[in-house]
């Protein structure tokens, strides 16, 4: 094995942090997909030939559910989420230092949060059957793709709190 090999080698764990994470991402878009067709069906069949799908729209929510918290993991580890840099300038070096370990620190603790009361919700809606109205879907599968896609979240913000802490720069 060569040296620069032999560098590049990652960690066991972040290799199946990565693997989860694209996992979830790849859902997600399966997802994506689904809600993209449901949705042309459901206008073609509706505007077309005057027969509306009744629950599509059931259907089409908590496939949303799957598109954007499944990609929520991915989006944060490649900070793809809207950032406004208006300060940096003002607050310096090491103003964008504190404030890049605060909002992670801030919201890897809001996420952590809402996982708990997802995962509650998660368990109740399991314990007492909850379902959609119109199809009867069980709810509680969705619940824990939010419980799932923020906890991986959570773990992607404390990776990148570590790494801007020990003075790696920003992620």
């Amino acid at each position: 094995m060569s040296a620069a090999s032999e560098h590049t080698k990652l960690p066991a764990w972040l290799i199946w942090f990565n693997r989860a994470n694209l996992l979830l991402a790849t859902l997600s878009g399966m997802f994506l997909m689904l809600v993209l067709g449901l949705v042309f069906v459901g206008v073609f069949t509706r505007y077309a030939l005057a027969m509306p799908i009744l629950g599509i729209n059931e259907v089409v929510q908590l496939a949303s559910v799957g598109v954007v918290m499944l990609a929520l993991p991915y989006c944060t580890s490649y900070e793809g989420h809207v950032r406004v840099d208006v300060l940096d300038g003002v607050i310096g070096r090491w103003g964008r230092f504190l404030g890049d370990l605060m909002s992670r620190a801030l919201s890897a603790w809001v996420l952590s949060v809402l996982v708990q009361r997802a995962w509650l919700k998660m368990l109740d809606a399991r314990e007492f059957g909850d379902t959609t109205n119109m199809l009867g879907i069980p709810l509680w599968p969705f619940y824990a793709f939010i419980a799932a896609g923020m906890s991986l979240c959570v773990i992607v913000l404390a990776v990148q709190f570590l790494i801007i802490a020990i003075g790696k720069g920003r992620p």
